[in-house]
């Protein structure tokens, strides 16, 4: 049986880990972020807007809501109820839209329109959170950063990464396990996986590409 891990950073460990990770780049190469944008404001109302929401329907709605709306003035500008209109699609709207014009109101009057590169920073607007942040810093500006969502924090548990559910945990975690420059696109590779292979309710452990690797498959004696 699977032990459970919350922290154990042997070099055998590490070696496993990394051998997946370079299994995962080999079969999805192309893995990249999935939310379209042409900025970093544009990244973070699309992040923003993936909260319990697919990307290919952000990616509808921000297709034409972009072009309407280009600036945090120009959300403020918007009335709440037809920003509801607009994002309705990706659910739980009402909160959505609220949080959209308080960020783009602390965007306008403390970081003069622009979104802040700092994480901290970030983290301190409305409705930006620790994931919608690593997301925004590593992806439109490169900054070194591993967004957990819950394909990350699912495959880091039956991967044997972590076992725990703590998004936090899991962060500082897989940061312990794999180098800096894997960061931003460590998050890409596990949710192709988790999409097309380790799916939640239906995983393909038999074609698996790291089920070899994989405790849950094929239990590692530590």
């Amino acid at each position: 049986m699977m032990k459970n891990l919350t922290g154990n950073n042997s070099e055998r460990e590490i070696i496993r880990a990394n051998d997946i990770l370079k299994k995962l780049k080999k079969e999805y190469p192309a893995a990249r972020i999935a939310l379209n944008f042409n900025s970093p404001f544009q990244l973070l109302i699309s992040t923003i807007l993936s909260a319990q929401c697919n990307d290919e329907r952000v990616n509808i709605v921000t297709k034409t809501l972009f072009k309407k709306y280009k600036s945090p003035q120009d959300f403020i500008r918007l009335s709440t109820i037809e920003l509801e209109k607009e994002i309705f699609s990706t659910g739980f709207y009402k909160q959505k839209a609220k949080n959209i014009k308080n960020c783009c109101k602390v965007l306008v009057e403390k970081f003069k329109s622009e979104v802040p590169k700092n994480f901290d920073e970030l983290v301190s607007l409305p409705g930006v959170g620790r994931k919608t942040a690593s997301v925004v810093v590593g992806n439109a500006f490169g900054i070194p950063a591993i967004a957990v969502d819950t394909h990350v924090i699912r495959l880091s548990n039956l991967m044997g990464f972590i076992a725990l559910e703590s998004p936090e945990k899991i962060e500082e975690r897989l940061k312990e396990l794999f180098s800096k420059k894997e960061w931003i696109n460590l998050g890409h590779y596990l949710m192709n996986h988790g999409r097309n292979t380790c799916i939640a309710r239906r995983p393909k452990c038999l074609s698996c590409i790291v089920g070899n690797l994989c405790p849950s498959f094929n239990p590692i004696e530590r």
